[in-house]
C-alpha cells in the first residue's frame, strides 16, 4: 500500500484517542448563557497559560483575529499588520467588510516588523487622516515560513506602542511553535501584547477551535461581537474538552515537529532546491523549485503520485508543513521520493 504523508497544513491534524475519550466523556452547558463548565476550564487554563485576565472560546482563528480587530477599532480607523499576515492575506477581506476598517501594510524582514518601521506609519491626529488604532503581528509568521518574533523585537514594539496609547493583537496561531522554538513560557511571549489569538486546532491536533485572549472588558465586548458573527456556540463542552488535551497533553511534542522539518529542509538544500534555512524556525518549509526547472503544479502532481500532499505558494514555491502524525520514517520517505523526481 502506498504511504501517504499530507504535508499541506497543521489543520490536517486528527484528534488524539485522548481526545476522543475526552469529547464523548465532556460534562457540557449552553455555552451562550455562560454554562457549559468545560468551556470555562478551558478558557481559564488558556487565559493562565498566557497570563491574560480572560478568555474567549471561538471557532477559528479566523474569527478570533477578527473579533480582536472589532473590538479595539472603531469603523474607518487603520490598522498596522505585515503586508503577507494572515489576517490580510488569508481572512477575505475581513478588516474592511467587517470590522470597516482600512489596513496600512509592511513589508518585513522574513514577516518580522519593526518597531522602526511601524513608528514611521503611525497616523498624526489630523481629522483627514484615519486613526492608527491597532498593530498587528503575527507569530510565527506563515508566508515567511514560520518565522518567529525576536523578544527584542517584541519589546521595542511594545514600548513604542504604548508611548501612543495603540493596543497590540498577535495572531498567535502558532504561538506554541514559537515558544518552543525560542525556549521561552508562552507567557512571557504574550506578555508583549493587549490581546492574543491561539489555535487549538493546527500542531496541537485538537479537531476545531481557537481562544481569544485579553481583559476581562475586552473578552465581555468580544463576546458579543461573537454573537453577532454567528459563533455563539451552544453544548459547546463538547469540542473544548479536546481544546483542554491540546493544551496539557500537546505542548511540549512540537519540538519533534520542528526537528522534522530541519531534517527535510537539509535534505532539500542538498537537492539542490532554494530554501533560506534561516526561516526554517519552526514547522513550516518554504522552498524554491526553479533551480530543478520544475514549476510547483508539476513538482505537487509528481508527488501526489507518490502519496505526498503539499501546496504551492506562487510559481515555483511549495509549502511543507510539519505537524502531529508526521513521523520520521514520513520524512525520509518524502525526502526519497523528492530525490527521484529531480534526477528523473
Amino acid at each position: 500500500m502506498m504511504r501517504l504523508v499530507d504535508l499541506r497544513s497543521d489543520t490536517v491534524t486528527l484528534p488524539t484517542s485522548q481526545m476522543r475519550q475526552a469529547m464523548y466523556q465532556a460534562e457540557v452547558g449552553d455555552d451562550v448563557y455562560g454554562e457549559d463548565s468545560t468551556v470555562i476550564q478551558l478558557e481559564n487554563l488558556g487565559a493562565e497559560m498566557t497570563g491574560k485576565e480572560a478568555a474567549l472560546f471561538v471557532p477559528s482563528g479566523t474569527m478570533g483575529n477578527q473579533l480582536a480587530v472589532m473590538t479595539h477599532c472603531q469603523r474607518g480607523d487603520e490598522v498596522i499588520c505585515e503586508t503577507d499576515s494572515h489576517i490580510f492575506f488569508y481572512e477575505v477581506a475581513g478588516l474592511a467588510y467587517l470590522a470597516g476598517v482600512q489596513a496600512r501594510t509592511l513589508t518585513g524582514n522574513k514577516g518580522i516588523l519593526s518597531a522602526e518601521a511601524i513608528e514611521q506609519v503611525i497616523r498624526p491626529s489630523d481629522i483627514h487622516q484615519p486613526r492608527t488604532a491597532l498593530i498587528c503581528l503575527e507569530n510565527t509568521h506563515n508566508r515567511a515560513g514560520g518565522t518567529c518574533y525576536p523578544i527584542t523585537d517584541l519589546r521595542a514594539i511594545q514600548r513604542l506602542a504604548q508611548s501612543r496609547a495603540i493596543p497590540i493583537h498577535i495572531d498567535g496561531a502558532r504561538l506554541f511553535n514559537a515558544a518552543i522554538a525560542q525556549k521561552k513560557n508562552v507567557k512571557e511571549l504574550a506578555s508583549y501584547c493587549d490581546t492574543v489569538s491561539l489555535c487549538l486546532s493546527k500542531g496541537l491536533g485538537a479537531p476545531i477551535g481557537s481562544l481569544l485572549l485579553g481583559s476581562k472588558t475586552f473578552i465581555v465586548n468580544a463576546r458579543r461581537y461573537r454573537k453577532l458573527l454567528g459563533g455563539g456556540m451552544r453544548q459547546a463542552g463538547i469540542i473544548a474538552a479536546a481544546g483542554l488535551i491540546s493544551l496539557t497533553q500537546q505542548v511540549d511534542r512540537l519540538e519533534q515537529d520542528h526537528l522534522n522539518a530541519k531534517q527535510l529542509a537539509s535534505a532539500l538544500a542538498n537537492l539542490g532546491l532554494i530554501i533560506d534555512l534561516d526561516t526554517v524556525q519552526t514547522n513550516i518549509v518554504l522552498f524554491d523549485v526553479s533551480s530543478v526547472g520544475i514549476h510547483a503544479q508539476n513538482m505537487l502532481a509528481s508527488l501526489r503520485e507518490f502519496g505526498i500532499k503539499a501546496n504551492a505558494f506562487g510559481e515555483y514555491k511549495i509549502r511543507f508543513v510539519t505537524h502531529y502524525g508526521i513521523t520520521k520514517p514520513d520524512i525520509e520517505y518524502v525526502i526519497n521520493v523528492l530525490a527521484k523526481i529531480i534526477k528523473g
